[in-house]
C-alpha cells in the first residue's frame, strides 16, 4: 500500500521533516516515490513552517494512497 508520510531529517532537537510519499514496507527514511512538500516545527521569524503540493497529494489520494494521522492534520491545516 502507498502511504504519505512524514520522513524525519535535521540535527539532534532540530527536527525537519519531509512529506513523502512511499510504499509502506519501505522504512520510513529509506526509499520513497515522491516527495510532495516539508513541515519546519522549529521555525522562527520569516522561515517557512510548512510547504505543501496539495495537487500532487490529491493525485496520489485519488490513486488510493492513505495519509498518515500526522500528515491528515498538517493538509487540514494548510487548507485554512
Amino acid at each position: 500500500m502507498v502511504v504519505i508520510r512524514l520522513a524525519r531529517g535535521g540535527a539532534k532537537k532540530n527536527p525537519y521533516y519531509r512529506v513523502m510519499v512511499a510504499d509502506q514496507r519501505k522504512s520510513t527514511t529509506g526509499r520513497f516515490i515522491e516527495q510532495v512538500g516539508f513541515y519546519n516545527p522549529t521555525a522562527r521569524g520569516q522561515e517557512e513552517k510548512l510547504r505543501l503540493d496539495s495537487a500532487r497529494i490529491e493525485h496520489w489520494v485519488n490513486q488510493g494512497a492513505q495519509m498518515s494521522p500526522r500528515v491528515k492534520s498538517l493538509v487540514e491545516d494548510a487548507a485554512k
